[in-house]
């Protein structure tokens, strides 16, 4: 089982008045990097979030968008600052006495001060609010989860087709190759013959300009070390797990044996297998950099 790291997770969960939704998104990244966004006072849970998503991935760029509402109607509460009152009578008799006025001060007018009276949240149970917080999570990284391994088994049908494609152009590659060395030589006895007009042929410098042609266009320990590493890639991909770094190792050493082939090719037709097998190598790094 392979996973994308490409994915989706949403997840809603209510328990009386309060009600968190969890949403995860995530693209492609060589790390695994987290960025959370949530309400302030969520933010002493954050140590522990991330701690548990870290349960359900390896790597990618994640994106968390954590929403909570509270209706509880006594969520508020007032608070009335006695100390404060006090001082703010105090400093309002002595200016009535220092300017003879008469301290016309009423308690609707009192309470309007800054700070006498103020709203405060009251303190919410971290226990029961981490626990509803966890299910929400956990759900949304199950989802999220789900829809990598989804995204995850597309790629690896994908990649598979692929490699099939590179075998068959490495078995018409291995097939070719000798009949290449053949074609050269029964063009090079057939200029000889020609420059000299009936001539005996030194068969000796014949052979060694054959062996040379030969020697400068064999490809086979190159075919041999590609069609290793695509059986390496296949089996990787049939193991799964965490295997984007692995598969993104083959396919360098896949497109290394691949120019290579492509630079001895002395046929046509070799050259535009090798070619094709440049391009799946190319596809196949691209879809790669999906894999977790």
């Amino acid at each position: 089982m392979i996973k994308s790291m490409t994915g989706f997770g949403r997840c809603e969960i209510q328990e009386g008045n309060r009600k968190i939704t969890v949403e995860i998104k995530a693209v492609n990244h060589r790390y695994l990097d987290f960025n959370l966004k949530m309400p302030k006072k969520l933010n002493f849970f954050e140590t522990s979030i991330r701690s548990e998503l870290k349960k359900y991935v390896q790597r990618g760029k994640i994106d968390i968008f954590i929403f909570y509402e509270d209706c509880t109607e006594a969520n508020l509460c007032v608070k009335y600052n006695r100390e404060l009152a006090a001082e703010y009578m105090s400093h309002l008799k002595k200016i009535a006495a220092d300017f003879s006025l008469d301290n016309d001060i009423r308690v609707s007018t009192l309470s309007r001060y800054p700070e006498v009276l103020t709203m405060e949240e009251q303190t919410v149970n971290e226990e029961e609010l981490w626990n509803l917080l966890n299910k929400a999570l956990t759900g949304a990284a199950g989802s999220f989860v789900e829809s990598r391994i989804k995204e995850g088994e597309n790629l690896r049908n994908d990649l598979m087709l692929k490699l099939a494609g590179m075998k068959a152009n490495v078995e018409f590659i291995s097939k070719r190759s000798p009949q290449i060395v053949a074609d050269y030589r029964q063009k090079l006895e057939e200029k000889v013959r020609v420059l000299l007009e009936g001539s005996q042929i030194d068969e000796n410098r014949l052979l060694m300009e054959v062996t040379l042609f030969a020697d400068k266009t064999c490809v086979d320990e190159e075919l041999v070390r590609l069609s290793s590493h695509i059986e390496a890639t296949g089996a990787t991909l049939s193991a799964g797990g965490g295997i984007g770094r692995k598969l993104d190792f083959l396919a360098q050493e896949m497109n290394r044996e691949a120019n290579t082939i492509l630079s001895k090719a002395g046929d046509l037709e070799v050259t535009n297998s090798a070619i094709e097998l440049k391009t799946e190598i190319e596809k196949i790094r691209e879809q790669i950099q999906n894999i977790e």
